[in-house]
């Protein structure tokens, strides 16, 4: 699967490290993402190789991500406003780094995932103590 993807996109390894790392560029420089991420990480190595890895798993389907994004985000000061941010700087810098059809095939899951992390969010923050509500 992975195989075909890459060669549907012309999405690899080494382009989704150069979406990452030129994404999150742009985040550390953003007046208001970058304070956000700047309050919580201090070394930029992990975190980067841990979203290389991340994106890998989502837009490749190489399963070499294995952390758990939900509760990373659900405690941060975050809403719509900066998921709407964050999906601007992204869109951008696929379009800069990818292919067209791997930047429709990025952007594709990095709305789906701005959508399922808002809903987190959202939800921990009008009830920070609840158990969260699995809909089926």
């Amino acid at each position: 699967m992975t195989a075909t993807i890459m060669a549907e996109t012309g999405l690899d390894e080494a382009v989704l490290r150069k979406l990452v790392h030129g994404f999150y560029d742009k985040v550390r420089r953003d007046p208001m993402l970058g304070p956000i991420f700047a309050a919580r990480i201090v070394d930029w190595g992990p975190h980067l190789e841990r979203m290389v890895a991340f994106w890998s798993s989502v837009a490749l389907m190489t399963g070499r991500y294995h952390g758990r994004p939900v509760p990373a985000h659900t405690p941060l000061p975050i809403g719509p406003m900066h998921f709407e941010r964050w999906l601007t700087l992204f869109r951008e810098t696929a379009g800069e780094i990818c292919t067209e059809a791997g930047a429709a095939h990025v952007i594709k899951r990095a709305e789906r995932i701005a959508r399922s992390l808002l809903i987190a969010v959202e939800e921990a923050q009008a009830a920070p103590d609840a158990i969260p509500a699995l809909r089926l």
